[in-house]
């Protein structure tokens, strides 16, 4: 947990039990979630898009491919993720973490996503990037990992080493509620 917590080289292409094992680009395999999203948020090629926590910006890239004019930002706080972005989008993404306020002014983006990445931050980070998220974006889509039982707890729990936020489902919609969160949410289980 602490090297994967570093997130450099070991959490992404290290040793599988620091992080991912090998992430690395695969032609195709972020297409049909970059075809997904811009179904479901009408985006266009005057649209907007920022990627909260973007890792290597795979899915900014495919975004890209398929509307190229599409307006596209991204931030994660791990250097090494963001030196490996594909060289068609690197311009776009920048150092930045999510528990900081995010240098973007109200309503700039048609869309915020953030994939995998909100799970990761302690609570009170966790509501200050939420309300950074509704005050950049107009729209919001994220994916946070939770659990619906004590099976999926114990394995969220053992498998999800840089995670700081465990909850059900229940409690990740009083945040929501908490913090006015208007956007939309989805769950992963372990």
């Amino acid at each position: 947990m602490q090297v994967a917590k570093e997130y450099g080289s070991e959490y992404w292409d290290g040793d599988r039990r620091y992080g991912y094992g090998g992430y690395r680009y695969i032609q195709g395999y972020w297409t049909s979630v970059a075809e997904h999203l811009i179904r479901l948020y009408n985006l266009t090629n005057q649209s907007s898009i920022l990627d909260v926590g973007c890792g290597k910006a795979f899915l900014l890239y495919e975004l890209k491919q398929i509307l190229p004019d599409l307006v596209v930002a991204g931030f994660d706080r791990s250097r090494y993720g963001l030196e490996d972005a594909l060289p068609e989008v690197s311009k776009y993404v920048f150092l930045h973490d999510a528990r900081q306020a995010y240098p973007f002014s109200d309503g700039q983006f048609d869309l915020v996503v953030s994939l995998g990445c909100l799970h990761n931050l302690k609570i009170y980070d966790l509501f200050s990037s939420l309300n950074e998220i509704e005050r950049v974006g107009r729209e919001a889509y994220i994916m946070v990992e939770s659990y619906r039982n004590d099976e999926e707890l114990f394995n969220l729990q053992c498998w999800a080493l840089t995670a700081e936020a465990f909850f059900s489902e229940e409690e990740w919609m009083w945040i929501f509620d908490h913090v006015s969160y208007t956007g939309d949410y989805e769950f992963i289980y372990f």
